[in-house]
């Protein structure tokens, strides 16, 4: 760990004033380039299996609604102290929505051709929170998120195909030296074209899952022809109707879905919950939480099923939101929802990155300025052992 960064810990996470955050930031960005940081080649020997790896990841964070959307800053000075608050409480990764076809108001990441632009601000204001925690001894999942049009419209053409291929050639290229606690996601919730609940093609249509299924392919060959760490990089893939935990059997009954027919040994699963959405919602209400056994059981089902594929399963989003009654989720209740969800992937090795969006399902509140804390008491009640 470089040992710049590792002085962040000393930091109040409220500062006196905002110049202090700077002025210390600045620091450890400078320091930062002219070290070695998380990049160097792994030695095949010392890379843990995709297995070890997940359990390892245990239970971590969304950076939600920020280089996804734009909606909260993504300047690194404002990021960091978060990234600290999480590290801190005990959180062992991060997971960071990034939406690289699509700008805020046209300012994309990513050309027509999926060429992305590594001189972009907001690219450079990325790295510096990627490289910060790893520098904390973080797991990072980096991802594509939104890309909605591409969603909507993808057909397993070529035309669709080689887009989605440059854009992962050239990320997994430039990350290439880095470690395996950098892990790639392919596809966030892959909807529209995919299968969406209420949409014109259903999760279980034969279709959208196989296009589901091409299009993870298509990554991970990507990905792996770059070479480097990128052979034994876990690549995250994704079940269709929104990424829900329910799809992963039609999607991937068997190793024979999987890309690469189930040979590629550095595949994880990741999967979402928000069920049910008459509870988890954010126009949903405390009277619908269906019991904590249910919760248990569908939990326990998605990991039976990870270990007949030989896949391990990452839980990349759940989370309680409300909408104008944020009351109901300061309850023992809904803390014991969260707690549940971390326990019982934990029992059954897998991860868990709850969603927090600073918003309706937010879980840390404050600003730069005076400082962030969490809410609710929900972190610390689901990390309880």
């Amino acid at each position: 760990m470089n040992r710049f960064y590792k002085n962040v810990s000393k930091i109040k996470l409220k500062p006196k004033n905002k110049l202090s955050w700077i002025l210390v930031l600045v620091i450890f960005i400078s320091c930062k380039d002219s070290s070695t940081g998380s990049e160097s080649t792994d030695d095949e020997s010392n890379v843990p299996s995709a297995a070890q790896i997940i359990e390892e990841m245990g239970a971590g964070f969304n950076l939600g609604n920020t280089f996804d959307n734009g909606a909260n800053s993504t300047t690194f000075e404002n990021i960091a102290p978060i990234v600290v608050l999480y590290e801190r409480a005990g959180m062992k990764h991060i997971r960071i929505p990034t939406t690289w076809f699509e700008g805020f108001g046209g300012n994309s990441l990513a050309n027509e051709e999926g060429e992305v632009n590594f001189e972009h601000p907001r690219f450079l204001e990325l790295k510096k929170v990627i490289d910060f925690a790893l520098d904390r001894d973080l797991y990072v999942v980096l991802n594509a998120h939104h890309e909605r049009e591409f969603k909507e419209n993808y057909n397993g053409s070529d035309e669709f195909d080689d887009k989605f291929a440059t854009l992962w050639r050239d990320i997994a290229t430039y990350f290439k030296d880095y470690d395996y606690h950098l892990i790639f996601e392919l596809l966030n919730e892959p909807e529209g074209a995919f299968g969406t609940w209420g949409g014109t093609v259903s999760p279980t249509n034969p279709v959208g899952i196989a296009l589901t299924r091409n299009i993870m392919e298509v990554g991970v060959d990507a990905i792996r022809a770059t070479g480097g760490n990128n052979i034994k990089r876990v690549v995250m893939i994704a079940t269709n109707g929104q990424g829900n935990q329910g799809q992963i059997d039609d999607v991937y009954p068997n190793k024979d879905a999987l890309p690469g027919d189930g040979e590629d040994a550095y595949i994880s699963i990741q999967v979402h919950t928000y069920d049910p959405w008459s509870f988890c919602g954010q126009t949903g209400d405390n009277s619908n939480f269906p019991g904590t056994e249910e919760i248990e059981n569908r939990l326990r089902s998605v990991a039976a099923h990870g270990r007949t594929l030989g896949v391990p399963i990452n839980y990349g989003e759940y989370g309680v939101g409300r909408n104008g009654n944020q009351s109901q989720r300061n309850t023992a209740l809904v803390r014991g929802y969260y707690k549940t969800i971390v326990r019982v992937a934990r029992d059954e090795k897998m991860s868990t990155s709850v969603w927090d969006d600073r918003g309706w399902f937010g879980l840390v509140s404050g600003n730069t300025q005076s400082g962030y804390d969490f809410i609710y008491n929900i972190v610390s009640t689901m990390l309880e052992e």
